[in-house]
């Protein structure tokens, strides 16, 4: 689907928005995706598509949650049933895919930056006269990014247009119609050529003129402060429009065509319904912000695991753990249904601190109630807590500060494509000094491991996958969490699993124990400080394979390699992973059962002392 550019109607137009809804709310049915933030954007961005040129005149979708619309404007409607799936069509904007993909947005609050960049080249270059226009969320506008867009876009005046799509604040009718009024006479022609005409004007009035023109600055900011709800914006340079109805075709046509020509930056307020068209998301539009399969008629998943996930096993302990000690308090960025801290948000709301899209400030906000002597949980999906780097290190480990990284969504993410795989974890908090880092192979694991984490009088940071958490029957329950162990003795080649790789590492034993080998297997358990006692039980054997689900430079195996020769580290190499599921991503990139054991087959046929007598 092509939006033409032909003289189209506002009916056309609206029956389009009407055909684009059935189509999106049939196709994620089957695919899964983010359906509620896209079915509030079809009006908005066919008027886009309508007013601007793609892909001479660019837009930057803020995170992309809601670029689905402007995908299938842009040609790619056909591909619709491979979202999400392996060489499907991505999730979120993504340049390679198309050139009518402006910026590859997949982490939120990036837009703003990123238009200003793309209009400052335009205007370095002296050549074209492209729009820019970014697409912001009002939950991307939550975070500081967005903001350090903001302010320097004001101060650079340079052309550009920001469009803040706002589905959550509600704005009473008065001040609505005040607004659309102003709104009417702000982006009038005359209304903006008086303005600067008297600017001129008394200017060059001797004595009276920059007197007379603050005067009138003056009394225009009281009027702004009292009745205008941009202000905000205004104050940093922008010229602020709205708010106005994002489901009204006529409207936004009308206002887009008009702020088209205005010079410097300008704001944009839209107001869209989450979920519009389609009424069981618009009642539960967080429930159908990203969903798997579901009947369209009832809006129920078409599967519903009654299997314990590593979520939902954090969730359930926490809430165990906050119930006995009142100092545990919950942080989480813009997430609480994805990290499992919504029951949390319930049962004990006071502790609980759900700071909008702000990775950042949630990480130094729970040094600081770790300073005044709480006990923060800050759980966050391993991707986005990347962007928390240096207020890991510099407010809390610095500190040696006792805050507990929960971190979901570790290793391979299915679905999401690059900019959501939980790859890196590792590899970027291990070489930080003084942190604790491990990784739970089952359920169990894990709520001893957040056990151990409450009580350490330090940082500690528990990484896990969304998956369904597995169940093994291993070991004693004597030995401490914070200790590799030992599942299966054996001599010459030894398996070091990390986390949730361990079943795949049971498989590949099965394997070469049936070859003849005699295989030992380490369940690691921590990563960050390397287990001085399993380093001294590695150094006893000729062949040495550890297998993680992260990075390769930087990971586990390079770290043990550093102690102990490591025949081979299994781990992502300096790829990254695309869209697919877990499963598919494991056999991609040679990290699933087969793979790994004939790698180490080979490994060990170059050396025939790796192979054992049959007994």
């Amino acid at each position: 689907m092509k939006l033409k550019k032909r003289r189209v109607t506002v009916a056309d137009l609206q029956q389009m928005a009407d055909e684009i809804r059935g189509f999106l709310v049939q196709s994620i049915s089957d695919t899964g995706g983010h359906l509620a933030s896209n079915l509030g954007v079809v009006e908005l961005t066919l008027a886009l598509h309508t007013i601007f040129d793609t892909p001479r005149d660019k837009i930057v979708w803020d995170v992309g949650h809601q670029a689905y619309v402007h995908k299938m404007l842009t040609g790619r409607k056909g591909r619709f049933g491979s979202l999400r799936k392996m060489e499907g069509l991505a999730g979120f904007p993504k340049p390679s895919e198309s050139e009518h993909d402006a910026f590859g947005t997949g982490h939120s609050s990036t837009a703003i930056s990123a238009a200003l960049g793309l209009a400052v080249a335009r205007d370095l270059r002296e050549e074209g006269e492209e729009n820019i226009i970014a697409v912001v969320g009002d939950g991307s506008i939550t975070g500081g990014l967005a903001y350090e867009g903001l302010n320097n876009a004001g101060r650079a005046n340079t052309d550009l247009l920001v469009v803040l799509n706002d589905n959550q604040m509600s704005i009473s009718r008065n001040v609505g119609a005040v607004a659309r009024h102003l709104n009417t006479l702000r982006t009038a022609s005359a209304y903006l050529g008086a303005k600067e005409d008297v600017h001129s004007i008394l200017d060059r009035l001797p004595v009276l003129g920059a007197p007379i023109t603050r005067g009138i600055e003056s009394a225009k900011g009281l009027l702004k402060y009292a009745i205008l709800p941009g202000v905000l914006f205004e104050e940093m340079g922008f010229r602020y429009f709205g708010p106005i109805d994002g489901h009204n075709i006529s409207s936004l046509l009308t206002v887009l065509k008009q702020v088209r020509n205005v010079k410097g930056p300008v704001l944009l307020h839209v107001l869209t319904t989450k979920g519009k068209g389609y009424d069981i998301a618009e009642e539960s539009p967080r429930s159908f912000h990203g969903v798997g399969t579901f009947c369209v008629e009832t809006g129920e998943p078409d599967k519903v695991s009654e299997e314990p996930t590593y979520t939902s096993i954090f969730s359930k302990h926490l809430l165990r753990k906050a119930a006995r000690d009142t100092r545990i308090v919950a942080i989480t960025a813009a997430m609480p249904d994805g990290v499992g801290l919504s029951r949390f948000k319930e049962r004990f709301p006071k502790r609980f601190f759900d700071v909008g899209i702000a990775e950042g400030h949630a990480v130094t906000y729970a040094a600081g109630l770790a300073m005044g002597g709480l006990k923060p949980v800050v759980a966050m999906y391993s991707s986005f807590l990347q962007r928390a780097y240096d207020n890991i290190i510099h407010d809390v480990v610095i500190q040696n500060l006792p805050v507990v990284f929960a971190i979901d969504h570790a290793g391979a993410v299915s679905g999401d494509g690059e900019t959501h795989q939980g790859i890196f974890d590792i590899a970027f908090l291990s070489h930080i000094p003084e942190i604790i880092v491990l990784a739970p192979s089952d359920g169990d694991e894990l709520t001893k491991m957040l056990d151990f984490a409450l009580e350490h009088n330090g940082p500690v940071a528990i990484r896990y996958p969304k998956e369904i958490a597995s169940e093994k029957s291993k070991k004693s329950d004597t030995i401490c969490i914070t200790q590799s162990q030992v599942l299966q003795e054996g001599s010459k080649i030894a398996i070091v699993s990390v986390g949730t790789m361990l079943e795949t590492s049971y498989n590949i034993i099965e394997r070469l124990t049936k070859d003849g080998y005699s295989p030992a297997l380490y369940d690691a358990r921590i990563i960050k400080p390397p287990d001085e006692d399993l380093i001294r039980k590695l150094k006893k054997f000729d062949f040495v394979f550890t297998i993680e689900d992260g990075i390769k430079t930087g990971g586990y195996g390079e770290s043990v390699n550093s102690h102990v020769k490591v025949t081979k580290a299994f781990a992502f190499e300096d790829v990254f992973p695309k869209t697919g599921s877990r499963k598919e991503l494991f056999a991609r990139y040679g990290l699933d059962a087969e793979s790994i054991y004939k790698k180490i087959i080979l490994h060990l046929k170059e050396n025939k002392n790796g192979k054992q007598k049959k007994t």
